[in-house]
């Protein structure tokens, strides 16, 4: 259980030395309690006492780790039922299942598709992180040679060993340990053997049983034998059932403050359907309620796109607009001749504009000034996005000497700024564009039109 201002209180020396930033020991206390400083800055208290805060103050979902070097990524730690009340903090990564029995041409379909789904989202790079093998021959050989093959030319994904088999758990864990490969497979028949695996290794361990209250219980014997670097799955492997499980583990872990069920959780969605569309459906729903690993039959190019950009929307502070980085974008085969738009800075405008601008088959280049990661509107208002701040973009980004033309097309929203933003730009002319972005295509037509004449 989590202790309050007034417990940590009484743990303290109370010399009131104010090293630790704060006036009063009490002040540290409260501030601690709501996880606003740590323990660490009172220089005062004992080892024993330091440990126990540490622990009782830690977030009531422990953050655990895979993977190794710059593929290492960290699940949980998640202090809130919803987004709105503070924000995410681990998201979700996705896995695609690969099986010992699938032949061949599967394989290679699978494998190029998560080589072809790597690209870049507001700063963001994004790829299938997870490689899932599952051992269904039984056959451990053939088993390791199979994730090798696959690992060979798949660099950027960590695998997930899926088997029941502590033997075939141990090799797999033994050739990859490098890797920082997830065990899956702990159930209460052999959880022992494959704690001791996962404890030797010092990797997560995937923990199952058939229902919730089963998995309770298997967890708090993993938690007496000495182990906490968990993954649970409750066993649902129906949309209603996995997400009941998803839902009540969080809630009973952050509401209910029972550590037991204070750790991320994987859903595979590969086994409650094999139709493409339904499987991008339920993913959507348990990057919002709460699988920490999602493992999907494949994933390629048009289910990654939907996929990550919910996952970057959701698993991003509220407090703080996504911006797109400053600069001038190339939208088709836009040359030195072809239309400048300028935009504002926050992405969702951004990604809207852009796409409006592609549906309309007219190569043109979006200008970014610095619009303080707002709207339009609110950028303007705010004093963010004006002719002052659209002109230091123009000569920051040596637009002159990219582009050709001399006129600039701004949002109709904003047409006040026309007459400013000329004084600004001596030589160039602005055109007062449309109100709104889905309007683009027509007007950009008609704007080529008119040049033309």
């Amino acid at each position: 259980m989590a202790l309050n201002g007034m417990e940590i209180y009484k743990m303290l020396p109370k010399k009131n030395c104010k090293e630790c930033g704060f006036p009063t020991c009490l002040a540290f206390a409260m501030k601690l309690a709501q996880g606003g400083t740590q323990a660490e800055k009172c220089p005062y208290m004992s080892a024993d006492a330091r440990a126990k805060l540490a622990e009782a103050t830690a977030p009531l979902m422990k953050t655990v780790k895979f993977g190794a070097g710059d593929r290492t990524y960290s699940l949980g730690g998640e202090t809130v039922l919803f987004r709105h009340e503070k924000t995410f903090v681990n998201k979700p990564r996705f896995a695609v299942m690969f099986d010992d029995s699938m032949s061949e041409d599967e394989v290679s379909k699978k494998i190029n598709n998560i080589n072809s789904v790597n690209y870049t989202r507001i700063s963001e790079e994004m790829y299938v992180e997870i490689a899932a093998f599952r051992c269904s021959t039984g056959d451990k050989q053939k088993f390791i040679s199979f994730i090798k093959k696959v690992m060979q030319t798949c660099s950027k994904v960590v695998p997930m060993i899926i088997t029941e088999n502590p033997e075939i758990v141990f090799s797999a864990a033994e050739e990859f340990s490098g890797l920082g490969p997830i065990l899956y497979g702990a159930n209460e028949q052999n959880y022992e053997a494959m704690v001791g695996i996962a404890k030797k290794y010092n990797l997560l361990l995937g923990v199952k049983a058939p229902d919730q209250a089963n998995l309770y219980n298997l967890v708090q014997k993993i938690q007496n034998a000495g182990y906490s670097e968990l993954l649970l799955d409750a066993g649902g492997r129906n949309l209603k059932t996995a997400f009941d499980d998803m839902v009540n583990m969080r809630r009973t872990a952050l509401l209910s403050q029972d550590r037991t069920f204070g750790y991320p959780s994987v859903a595979f969605v590969c086994d409650m359907t094999k139709d493409k569309m339904m499987e991008v459906a339920i993913a959507t729903l348990f990057i919002e309620k709460y699988a920490s690993i999602i493992i999907l039959n494949d994933m390629d190019y048009s289910m990654a796109l939907p996929l990550f950009a919910l996952r970057q929307n959701i698993y991003t502070d509220p407090q703080r607009p996504m911006r797109i980085e400053q600069g001038i974008y190339k939208i088709g085969q836009a040359d030195d001749k072809s239309p400048l738009l300028v935009t504002v800075d926050f992405a969702l405008t951004y990604f809207i504009v852009s796409g409006e601008v592609e549906r309309s088959k007219v190569p043109a280049w979006i200008l970014i000034p610095d619009a303080g990661g707002y709207s339009v509107l609110t950028a303007w208002a705010s004093g963010k996005f004006n002719a002052k701040s659209i002109a230091k973009a123009i000569k920051e980004f040596e637009v002159e000497g990219k582009l050709k033309t001399r006129e600039l097309i701004i949002p109709g929203k904003v047409a006040v700024l026309k007459s400013d933003i000329e004084d600004e730009l001596p030589g160039w002319k602005v055109i007062v564009g449309t109100r709104e972005a889905a309007a683009l295509p027509a007007f950009l037509k008609d704007y080529l039109q008119e040049k033309a004449s």
